[in-house]
């Protein structure tokens, strides 16, 4: 990784401002676009609304079904020669609003609110115009910058990243990824794994008064319950090394019940009883061991004579990268280059597409516009000003590591 011109910094940071109303522009286009996942809305014309993006900035898009239909493309495009490859990625998929106007833009005060802005539209604007910038700044770069914008990233990446992946799509010898998440300004260089399932006990549905005859699936429910509660105590005492504020979230976590369902009516034996069981693993726990446990746990239940079935909602492997690594140094100077202050690296909450790239050996980052405080709320929001910060970083970024 070789020094930047003394002149791209201030060549990137004048070309980006002169754009600052085509990324508005460009994330506006796309919050526009209800892409809500689940189910999986308007991927289509989400799609199209970026290949519109692209080419109105003279990058050729590259539409791939990598799934089993085209019903969730992935768009991807490039500038510079074959290889190496550097990876700007993000997804265009947002989790559902809680009401219609979210996609009805306002722009205050330097703030764009929408469904999206935060996670990750704004970030795709960001991504997109800094290979724009780069490739109108005159410098030469010794490989590619690719670009990666997939779907179904808000359920686990079963037809985006994760079948990019399956296809071979994704360049193991690349020299690094960046994903425009909302990192609330901090780099993400570690997240958490995650086993998430949904449970549902089966009993025999009778009359209150017969309920010798029945089965009560919500009994046996409260049975695995507090098997996993005293599972859950276990858990929750492991502490990751990794930096993560506030200190209580260096914890690991066993959360029951975040979807609860079950029974048809007061006075009848419940016939079905349905919880969910979300663990998210920190880097340092072994993903077979935890899934083991899990697993074993209701298979005793059934020996018990409970019946109860396991769905797994998604399942994904914790990853990290050193902050030390030739892709966190570059990242780190062009965040200072750019904001005047070194970032703080920290790990994620939560589960990020970074694992599908660090399981192939490339080392991968989270840096976005983005709030994660506001991200998926019903006032969601991303700052104009953000936008242009962070494309710069990008371009920088990518510009160091093809150098």
């Amino acid at each position: 990784m070789s020094a930047l011109p003394p002149k791209l910094s201030t060549t990137i940071s004048r070309y980006l401002e002169s754009r600052r109303g085509d990324i508005v522009r460009a994330t506006e286009t796309l919050i526009r676009v209800a892409s809500e996942n689940p189910p999986g809305n308007q991927y289509r014309e989400c799609a199209a609304a970026i290949r519109a993006v692209l080419d109105d900035v003279g990058l050729r898009p590259d539409v791939v079904a990598a799934g089993a239909d085209d019903g969730a493309p992935c768009i991807m495009a490039s500038i510079g020669s074959s290889s190496p490859t550097f990876y700007l990625h993000g997804h265009y998929d947002v989790v559902p609003a809680q009401d219609r106007e979210q996609f009805e833009l306002r722009l205050l005060n330097d703030r764009l609110f929408g469904r999206g802005s935060a996670d990750m539209k704004g970030g795709l604007a960001a991504v997109l115009f800094a290979m724009v910038a780069l490739r109108d700044s005159g410098v030469t770069l010794r490989g590619r910058v690719q670009l990666v914008i997939v779907p179904d990233e808000e359920t686990a990446g079963g037809r985006g990243t994760s079948a990019l992946v399956r296809r071979g799509l994704i360049d193991r010898n690349a020299v690094g990824m960046i994903t425009a998440e909302p990192t609330s300004g901090v780099v993400w260089n570690a997240s958490r794994g995650a086993i998430s399932l949904r449970t549902a006990v089966r009993g025999r549905p009778v009359h209150v008064g017969l309920q010798f005859a029945g089965r009560n699936a919500f009994e046996g429910l409260l049975e695995i319950a507090d098997e996993l509660t005293a599972m859950k105590r276990k858990v929750e005492r492991h502490v990751t090394a990794y930096a993560i504020r506030p200190a209580a979230a260096r914890n690991s976590i066993l959360m029951i019940g975040g979807e609860l369902s079950g029974g048809t009516n007061f006075n009848v034996v419940p016939g079905r009883a349905s919880f969910t069981i979300d663990r998210r693993l920190n880097p340092e726990e072994d993903f077979e061991v935890a899934q083991r446990a899990l697993l074993d746990l209701f298979e005793r239940a059934r020996r018990r004579g409970i019946a109860v079935d396991v769905e797994t909602i998604q399942t994904g492997r914790a990853s990290s990268t050193s902050h030390s690594s030739a892709l966190s140094t570059a990242l780190g100077r062009s965040v200072r280059d750019v904001t005047k202050r070194a970032p703080r690296f920290e790990m994620c909450p939560g589960m990020l597409e970074t694992r599908y790239y660090a399981a192939l050996g490339i080392r991968a980052l989270a840096y976005g516009p983005g709030l994660l405080r506001v991200a998926h709320g019903p006032k969601e929001f991303v700052a104009v000003r953000r936008l242009v910060e962070c494309a710069r970083v990008y371009a920088l970024t990518a510009a160091r590591m093809l150098r």
